[in-house]
């Protein structure tokens, strides 16, 4: 086993650091790729997203899908996505408002996910989740 295994063995939560860490590097270079900014918010994929996936297959893999910490990732996993997708979407939508009443420092108008966006995260992060589970076991 090199280094990395056995670290990402026996510090299970490693791995949902290590899938946010990659899929912000991906989504950073996808937007770079496209033309955009190569840093702002939003983007895909939502890197929340595959952090959350991340740890409910980590919890549900080690616990049981049954357990009551599963249950707990679950919950929190969908107030994040909701949040990304929804909640962030209307603060972008506020800041646009206000950035049109002041004159001087404008605000991030740019601070939501798509729903495409929290799908590519939860997508991007379960099968980078699946993949590093199979390696370290």
């Amino acid at each position: 086993m090199t280094y990395v295994q056995e670290l990402l063995a026996e510090y299970p939560f490693s791995i949902c650091v290590f899938v946010m860490i990659i899929s912000e590097v991906a989504k950073h270079i996808n937007e770079g790729i496209r033309g955009g900014l190569w840093f702002k918010h939003g983007g895909m994929p939502s890197s929340h997203s595959a952090f959350v996936i991340s740890l409910m297959m980590i919890v549900g893999t080690i616990d049981g899908i049954q357990s009551t910490t599963f249950a707990i990732a679950t919950v929190f996993a969908g107030i994040v996505w909701y949040d990304a997708a929804f909640v962030r979407k209307q603060v972008g939508k506020q800041a646009k408002a206000l950035n049109i009443l002041q004159q001087f420092e404008e605000f991030s108008e740019r601070v939501g996910h798509s729903v495409s966006e929290v799908a590519g995260g939860i997508i991007f992060g379960g099968v980078l989740t699946y993949f590093l589970l199979s390696w370290v076991a």
